[in-house]
């Protein structure tokens, strides 16, 4: 029947199968929504996780503790995603005691059940469903990072993204966009070339696997083994034997992943000769079609995996025959299943077309090698003959046309490709194209640059007038400028700055696509140049050619930061113009659009590469919007920040170290030729703010210095120790990222810096180094190299000294004296990056590690600074006195560095006196003296370190006191174990209990009906207010609305837990759970066959470290001339905790439960407030605080409703409505409400100039008003005349409205007074105009004649004339010209 019929005229069948669906349904959204619950992303399923918000500074990212419960569990996913960690699919909660070992050993009854019982599943989940529920709320560029960082780890990615609640599923296009993969076919292995793209622009054969049924082979696991060579295996799909992979998949069933099998040209290595996709469905193709159809036309093959084939049933046989199959179909059967059936399996075949090479068995005489052996080939016989190649972009038409969704078809992401292609479509020769479109940039700005630097250095005034000089250079910047300002700004960059203002998610959208269009043109490009380069390096004789092609190189790279520098050279020359310029007044907000883009997470260019300088007046006045945007100054409290920089020789990992560290990314390996230093701001979370003492974290990644493509080009050496200078002097800490064999010339930049630093008196502070060393996974890396690292230290110290000797600063003995640096904590090892060979290496989880090891080092360092954070408007005015001070800098020596100089100039003064006798002795003075002396001190440290004498009186001590002990054989036992307990396990155990016991209170309070949400939460306190009837109480909630309900919420903790019987069996169980973690930990070290006493104690820490906190310093003094037997000293510790747990039982039972809250780790009514607070925004009129959530709210709540409110907005939008108050708040009445009083704009009446928009609120007039009070009630409003200048209640507080461009024609309003809009100022009584008198609801109008607009009935409380000291309004100036500048009539 069709669907149209009624549903009386169905069968029975029939309705019970549509019941089924709905029910299934149903089900389906209940586990969404309860998943979600329990993951803590419920309220990120409508208003999206962003990127910035996962890569926030906080206490979750620098600290060891595993995922405790469901809610940490996707955090800690995201966590180590963002680092890299291929780890981060290992979730699973941590019990905190997973069985009772006393318990166990006290039973009689020997029984082995629990060890065959299944686990209890409840407490996990699968993977599958965080990867799939994170997806799910996440906006589209945090789903973009995690699929491109989820590809870096060689796991799969979606490609079919399932939704519960709508029932559809959503092609993954936009999210694997920025994947970009190289691999080198068999057919370049000769020519060791190799090619570079966009993932979803490669044409591919794609292969897919599905299942019909139930299964009893995992068919991830082998495909799995299918894509991983005989050297490594890796899990690219999640399966049923990894951890959590075996619990019930409750929202990814219907999720298709698909991966990528990418050849390295290695025959040996390769398991298929040419690159393939690999797609895989979870769940049961029956239930999903078009999952399963989707695949049927975009595949080369399909692989069905089944155990059972029912013959007779037709929906299978219609299911497996009638999807558009446009490849192959192969049925791949289990023969060791009990429900396999061959003449089944045969009937299929045939009804299908299939014949025996279509058909793959696993039998009892095949095991997994054999089987995988097979599905090998089979699948290499696809990729070879295929000709199905399809990009991911072109399946978007078969997704539509089975109504999936593309998340691509967004009207914002859209219109953003639309904008950005407009941009780029048109690019065909690049160093033209800049020449045409971005031209100020181009030689005019490296002039300026040189012009500039000339003015500081005077290095060719020669016999000038140096007066002069500087004239004649400041009169040829002045040219430079008029000529930038000659050029009409292009359509390329007039499309660009539109784009870049474009409003919301847009933008966004627009920037991405133009980074990635720009990406994939310049490629093609430079990997031509590139070519050409390698080839003329083989000739030493090809010096210029080199040099020229180097320059094409620079010239011909064409990315997104092209764009911005020339959005920063137009404003820096129209900064040349008046004042009162239009094109100077049109282009004045530009700086703010910029840092708006670095307040939402994209880096800006501080140092121009290409001219190796700082447009200064453009970063100072980015800098300078970005502080009004963070720091507004009315309300007077400065962000501060701190700075990371990394400097390093070319090709050593910079950029990938800190995209790893802080989850960021910088551009790497993108086919361009990136230069300069570019700066990045990266949030620090609300929790850590107090402990790091900033509010962002500054992150500067540089260029590699020394590059071998830059050296032919002039003055080379130059550009890096300037850069190097500006980047250590900006920074708080500064990561020196070298590998091994680059040590040498980053020694040279280290020198050059040094010199920088001792000359330059500007430079007042003192920036810590951390010294990276990668490529070195080595366990023992850090021992062996202790004489490398001093043997470093030494030669800092000396080329320190020289550099002091010709600046005339003596003083300056070491390196240490110039920077912060420790050669035993200032040095890290780290391992290589890929964990196998590329492409198909995932990233190296010793890598992740020992970067996220740095990366908390690095935190504790900045934790630890002893100068206060700058806020950014210091940092800005350090930017321009430091780039002055390198400008001010003369290089003039293009040594090596320092030490040669030194020895230049001791030659200089020898020459003048003995010229022939130095010449004779040259050679003798700097090699011979210079060997000798190291000779001798070499000697000298051997002999120092391996005196016999010298170890034995160093020793004396503890050789006495060791020796009296064994002489006596004491036994220390009872001493040490009591010791133990007593200095390491019970602070540890306290501090545990302490940290457990603010979030029970906590919970503990949410259960009570007044904060179980916030609208009984906010009304409890109404009420509490209403009940006191005390004064005092309204005016310090109103003017002190935070610490009146923080006071209210410690009131109530304290009465809750006035019995403190609730309390103690809190620390009782947290107790019971230490000791029994303890004793678990001792009996562990017990079975285990340590090596001695100490490795007994540190297997106890080890098992207590995820749970108790020990005290190394404790833990360290307890361990020295300890020689108690390890047996013994197992028993007496057991007797120990049993009496530590005696005596911490009495010592809680006796604390008072204020004692208590002064040692807990968390605040509670800190906590609860946050909770419960609302959006955080007051009523103008009274400071009620709304009790919505978020930013934007939406329709009036239940509160209203029953107050009798017309409906409308409910809480405080982000573009301006304003607060009203209902009065009427009393026991047994209807309760207060807070509505927004949302304005509309109407046509401007004939005649009326320039109209300018006002606010207008509504003062009652009618049993039914917009407040919905009564004509009775009205008094009891204060009006804000009344108010304004009354300590009882603030007038209201109203903002400026952005200029009028068109006006909606509607009814007027009714009983309306008016009130000019100011930014942000109290309005007074003077400020006021006529009431309107039109009938309608509230409205934006322009201020009218009375002849126009006649004055209505007064407000309540309004005075019958108008003040003395208003005035006529003036007639406003114009609008600005350019678009989306705020501004105000009058102005």
């Amino acid at each position: 029947m069709k669907r149209s019929e009624p549903n009386n005229l169905k069968t029975e069948e029939e309705k019970s199968s549509h019941a089924s669906e709905d029910m299934k349904d149903q089900i389906k959204v209940k586990h969404l929504e309860s998943l979600l619950e329990e993951l803590g992303l419920k309220q990120y399923y409508r208003e999206k996780l962003s990127l910035s918000r996962i890569l926030e500074i906080g206490m979750r990212t620098t600290t060891d503790e595993p995922a405790k419960c469901k809610s940490d569990l996707s955090w800690y996913f995201l966590q180590k995603l963002m680092m890299f960690n291929v780890t981060a699919r290992n979730v699973k909660c941590t019990l905190e005691c997973e069985s009772n070992s006393d318990d166990e050993s006290g039973s009689k009854k020997f029984s082995l059940k629990s060890l065959v019982c299944s686990p209890n599943t409840d407490d996990m989940v699968n993977p599958l469903d965080i990867i799939t529920a994170l997806f799910l709320c996440s906006d589209g560029f945090l789903q973009q990072e995690m699929a491109l960082k989820m590809s870096m780890c060689q796991f799969s990615v979606p490609l079919l993204l399932p939704s519960c609640d709508t029932g559809q599923c959503t092609l993954m296009l936009w999210a694997m966009r920025d994947i970009v993969k190289k691999y080198r076919a068999q057919s370049l292995s000769e020519s060791k070339g190799f090619i570079e793209d966009r993932i979803v622009l490669s044409e591919l054969p794609m292969i897919s696997f599905v299942r019909l049924g139930e299964c009893s082979l995992s068919k991830s696991k082998f495909l799995n083994k299918l894509l991983s060579n005989s050297q490594q295996y890796h899990d690219t799909f999640v399966h049923r034997n990894m951890e959590c992979g075996d619990s019930p998949r409750r929202i990814s069933n219907g999720l298709t992943e698909i991966t990528w099998y990418l050849p390295c040209g290695n025959t040996n290595i390769d398991i298929f000769r040419q690159p393939v996709a690999v797609a895989n469905l979870r769940g049961d193709i029956a239930s999903f079609e078009t999952q399963y159809s989707f695949l049927c036309q975009t595949s080369a093959a399909v692989f069905v995996f089944f155990d059972h084939l029912d013959s007779e049933s037709e929906s299978v046989i219609n299911l497996l025959k009638s999807q558009h199959h446009k490849g192959q179909v192969f049925l791949v059967g289990n023969y060791e299943s009990k429900r396999f059936n061959l003449d089944a399996l045969e009937k299929v075949a045939s009804e299908l077309g299939l014949n025996k090479n279509n058909i793959i068995i696993k039998t009892k005489q095949k095991n997994d090698a054999n089987f995988v052996k097979d599905l090998k080939k089979t699948v290499s016989n696809v990729v070879e003959k295929s000709e199905l190649k399809m990009k991911i972009e072109e399946m978007v038409d078969v997704a539509h046309e089975l109504g999936i969704l593309v998340d691509e078809d967004s009207p914002e992401c859209q219109t953003a490709k639309e904008n950005a292609k407009t941009i780029t479509a048109g690019i065909q020769d690049i160093y033209k194209y800049k020449e045409d479109e971005l031209p100020r940039q181009g030689q005019i700005w490296k002039t300026l640059t040189s012009l500039e630097k000339e003015e500081f250095r005077l290095r060719h005034v020669g016999s000038k007038n140096v007066e002069n000089y500087k004239s004649d250079l400041q009169k040829q910047k002045e040219e430079l400028r008029q000529k930038q300002n000659s050029y009409e700004i292009s359509t390329a960059m007039t499309n660009f700055i539109t784009g870049i203002s474009s409003p919301g998610t847009e933008r966004f959208y627009f920037l991405k696509w133009m980074r990635m269009n720009l990406d994939n043109v310049s490629r093609i490009k430079l990997c031509e140049l590139r070519e050409k380069y390698k080839e003329k390096c083989k000739n030493s004789e090809n010096k210029e050619e080199i040099k020229e092609i180097d320059k094409q190189i620079s010239n011909s790279s064409l990315g997104i930061e092209h764009f911005f520098r020339e959005m920063g050279q137009i404003y820096e020359a129209s900064l040349s113009l008046s004042k009162t310029h239009p094109s100077r007044q049109q282009l004045h907000h530009l700086p703010k659009l910029c840092a708006e883009l670095l307040l939402d997470g994209f880096p800006l260019e501080l140092v121009d590469g290409d001219a190796s300088n700082i447009p200064l007046r453009w970063v100072s006045d980015v800098l300078s919007q970005l502080s009004d945007l963070v720091s507004p100054k009315k309300k007077g409290k400065k962000r501060k920040i701190l700075v990371v920089t990394v400097l390093g020789v070319q090709s050593t990992g910079k950029s990938t170290l800190l995209n790893t560290m802080f989850g960021v990314q910088f551009a790497v390996s993108s086919g361009r030729c990136t230069r300069g230093a570019f700066m990045l701001l990266i949030k620090i979370n609300e929790n850590f703010k107090n402990i790091l003492k900033c509010d962002f974290l500054v992150i500067i990644d540089t260029e590699g210095l020394k590059s071998p493509e830059l050296a032919q080009l002039d003055n080379s050496y130059e550009h890096d120790n300037e850069l190097a200078t500006l980047v250590v002097g900006l920074s708080d800490v500064t990561i020196v990222n070298i590998a091994m064999e680059n040590l040498i010339e980053m020694k040279d930049i280290l020198q050059i810096v040094v010199h920088a630093f001792l000359r330059m008196k500007e430079v007042g502070k003192k920036p810590k180094c951390q010294f990276v060393h990668q490529n070195v996974s080595d366990v023992s890396a850090h021992e062996k190299n202790l004489r490398d690292r001093k043997l470093l230290l030494d030669q800092l110290n000396e080329m320190t000294q020289a550099a002091a000797k010709m600046e005339k600063k003596e003083e300056n003995k070491s390196f240490t004296d110039v920077m912060e640096y420790s050669p035993d904590t200032g040095n890290w090892y780290i391992p290589g990056l890929w964990n196998g060979n590329p492409p198909m290496a995932p990233v190296s989880a010793g890598y992740s590690e020992a970067v996220y090891e740095l990366k908390k080092n690095i935190i504790q360092l900045l934790r630890d600074c002893e100068s206060s954070a700058n806020d950014i408007m210091e940092f800005k005015e350090w930017v321009k006195s430091l780039w002055n001070a390198v400008k001010h800098e003369n290089f003039i020596f293009s040594f090596r560095n320092s030490l040669v100089a030194d020895a230049y100039m001791k030659l200089c003064t020898e020459f003048n006196k003995w010229e022939w006798e130095f010449r004779k002795d040259m050679y003798t003075w700097h090699i011979c003296g210079f060997a000798a002396r190291e000779f001798q001190k070499m000697h000298e440290d051997f002999i120092e370190e391996n005196d016999p004498y010298r170890c034995l009186i160093k020793n004396k001590e503890r050789f006495h006191d060791d020796f009296k002990d064994v002489f006596h054989e004491r036994d220390q036992c009872q001493k040490k174990a009591e010791e133990f307990t007593k200095r390491c396990l019970k602070p540890a155990v306290e501090d545990f209990v302490n940290r457990s016991l603010g979030p029970d209170i906590i919970d503990e309070m949410r259960k009570l009906e007044q904060f179980s949400t916030r609208m009984s939460f906010q009304y409890s306190i109404l009420l509490d207010l209403l009940s006191k009837e005390d004064f005092q109480n309204y005016v310090s909630y109103i003017r002190s609305y935070e610490k009146y309900v923080k006071t209210w919420i410690l009131e109530q903790i304290k009465k809750h837990f006035s019995n403190e019987s609730t309390v103690f069996e809190f620390e009782e169980r947290h107790l019971r759970s230490c000791i029994d973690s303890i004793n678990s930990a001792i009996n562990k070290a017990k079975t285990r066959k340590s090596d001695g006493f100490k490795a007994f104690v540190e297997e106890i820490c080890k098992e207590l470290g995820d749970k108790l906190v020990i005290s190394q310093d404790a833990l360290g003094a307890f361990m020295i001339l300890n020689n108690a037997d390890k047996e013994q000293f197992a028993d007496w510790l057991t007797a120990s905790v049993n009496d530590l747990e005696k005596a911490l039982r009495i010592e809680f039972k006796e604390s008072t439960f204020d004692k208590r809250l002064e040692h807990l780790c968390v605040e509670p009514q800190d906590e609860l407030f946050s909770q419960l607070i609302g959006c955080g925004k007051q009523c103008p009129f009274c400071k009620a605080p709304c009790d919505a959530g978020g930013k934007a709210h939406g329709p009036v709540s239940s509160q209203s409703s029953q107050s009798g409110l017309s409906p409308g907005p409910k809480g405080l939008r982000s573009e301006g409505p304003h607060l009203a108050m209902g009065a009427r708040a009393a026991a047994g009445s209807e309760l207060g409400t807070y509505l927004c009083a949302q304005p509309e704009r109407r046509e401007p009446p004939t005649g009326a100039i320039n109209p300018r928009p006002t606010r207008c609120y509504t003062w009652g007039g009618g049993k039914q008003t917009a407040l919905g009070l009564t004509a009775a009630e009205r008094p009891s409003i204060p009006h804000p005349s009344q108010t304004a200048n009354s300590t009882q209640s603030p007038a209201p507080m109203l903002y400026r409205e952005r200029g009028v461009d068109s006006w909606k024609a509607e009814t007027s309003c009714k009983d309306v007074t008016s009130y000019p809009p100011v930014e942000e100022a109290p309005i007074s009584t003077s400020a006021l105009e006529s009431p309107c008198t039109r009938a309608g609801p509230p409205c934006i109008h322009p201020p009218t004649t009375p002849a126009i607009h006649q004055p209505g009935p007064e407000p309540p409380g309004a005075s019958q004339s108008p003040s003395p000291e208003v005035e006529h309004p003036q007639k406003p100036k114009p609008a600005p010209e350019h678009p989306g500048a705020d501004w105000l009539p009058g102005q």
